[in-house]
């Protein structure tokens, strides 16, 4: 048994103690300054990023769209046997010249693999708890959620304790299920595996490590003789430092080691700043094209018409009234952090003046990957209804986005028939990127 599936059960019998009671946040906080974990890049856990607002006076929302980031997870099989040759380096020194790095000697590497952990569990039941406390007037027990996944383990299980905390916020009133996973062996629109002629962000990574970890691997040297540690074995050891801390939920050692090692955890996070936006974001010339499907299904939803879209969809169940129903006020939908990205960027969220450097950050940039796809990311579409006008409005970690590419205003508010005229790159099918996702060469 998966070990989401033994949260989800734990936090189903909180929910059935919560419906007692006032529902609440059980997700830990840790006693890590947030500034510091906001340097742990996609390994970050949730954060908001300002408080939310209601609409405007004289607006009211009559449908939302959310989709989500799975909460916090083990390494996966690739990070892990990354982060496994690096502590073996460092296991094999006989003796350390900093005291700092002793507990490495009996420190035991025990982490499963790619799964939720329990607070990523505890992360989406609060995410659930929330958005029943915002958009509970949209729905009731005639009318629920409709709720998709894709379909990888970490996700679903996402979903579920998502709606576990639904349910435990209405007091069990309105019991939301998960309707409909996406199988990744077909057409997916929540995950990124339908282009292979993507390319990778490693290039830009790579660059990176070589200009800003040569004095964080230096000094991780110089207090282990011997361990002939490279800038990548550094960089997968201050990874230690989030995913140990998630997994246990208490401050790992790892933390305290690299708080004293200056400018380590701020070179981390511009390396997954960089690993997103040149992954399947902006600075990948097929990264935006792979949100393009997504997009069409949302823009389906808001305008209560048929899924137009040639690309990542799966036309079966999008034709269908089970598994793509065009009549509901809430559509809840859970992913991964590489395809929301490739979401925002088709959509036009985020965009920056210029490339990021792979040398030289940018102080004033926007594209954090802590802020735009920490662990439990999420972004809410509302529609609403505005003096007999129909808009948008687009929040991201509850910050309302500004919509420029569709006139918004000082609310974050465009008109729907603008913000859909917007969407011209995904209404086209990608303009011809799609078809280059499938061919040998780009």
């Amino acid at each position: 048994m998966h070990l989401g599936f033994v949260t989800l059960a734990c936090l189903i019998h909180l929910s059935e103690v919560f419906a007692a009671s006032v529902p609440r946040n059980i997700a830990p906080k840790f006693s890590i300054p947030e500034s510091e974990q906001r340097n742990w890049s996609p390994y970050s856990p949730y954060f908001p990023l300002a408080e939310y607002k209601a609409p405007p006076a004289g607006c009211e929302i009559n449908q939302v769209n959310i989709i989500q980031r799975h909460g916090a997870r083990f390494p996966t099989s690739g990070a892990a046997t990354r982060i496994k040759a690096g502590l073996s380096k460092l296991q094999s020194v006989q003796n350390f010249t900093d005291p700092k790095f002793d507990f490495i000697k009996s420190f035991t590497y025990d982490l499963g693999t790619s799964d939720l952990v329990p607070f990523g569990a505890a992360q989406s039941f609060d995410a659930g708890l929330e958005v029943f406390a915002r958009y509970s007037k949209l729905v009731s027990s005639d009318n629920l959620p409709f709720i998709r996944s894709d379909g990888s383990d970490r996700v679903v299980d996402t979903a579920t304790n998502w709606t576990a905390g639904f349910a435990s916020a209405s007091r069990n009133a309105i019991q939301p299920k998960l309707d409909l996973i996406l199988p990744q062996t077909g057409n997916d629109t929540l995950e990124d595996n339908m282009c292979p002629a993507a390319g990778e962000s490693d290039p830009q990574v790579d660059a990176w490590l070589a200009s800003a970890f040569p004095s964080v691997t230096a000094q991780l040297n110089a207090a282990a003789p011997g361990a002939n540690l490279t800038d990548a074995d550094a960089f997968n050891l201050v990874s230690l430092c989030p995913f140990m801390t998630v997994s246990k939920e208490q401050k790992s050692d790892f933390c305290t080691l690299f708080e004293g090692i200056p400018g380590s955890f701020e070179a981390f996070a511009y390396a997954g700043d960089l690993d997103k936006f040149y992954g399947t974001g902006y600075g990948q010339a097929l990264g935006p094209v792979q949100g393009v499907g997504y997009i069409n299904e949302l823009l389906a939803r808001l305008t209560n018409s048929a899924v137009n879209d040639n690309t990542q969809t799966n036309r079966t169940l999008d034709a269908a009234p089970d598994t793509f129903p065009l009549n509901k006020t809430m559509y809840a939908d859970f992913s991964h952090d590489n395809l929301m990205v490739a979401v925002f960027s088709a959509m036009g969220l985020f965009r920056q003046s210029a490339p990021l450097s792979t040398s030289t950050p940018d102080p004033n940039r926007t594209w954090l990957t802590s802020s735009v796809v920490p662990f439990s990311a999420r972004m809410a579409v509302e529609r609403l209804s505005c003096a007999g006008t129909t808009k948008v409005r687009v929040l991201v970690q509850d910050q309302v986005q500004p919509l420029e590419f569709c006139g918004g205003d000082q609310d974050g508010l465009c008109a729907l028939d603008k913000f859909v005229e917007s969407q011209a790159y995904a209404r086209s099918g990608g303009a011809g990127d799609f078809e280059k996702c499938l061919a040998t060469t780009v």
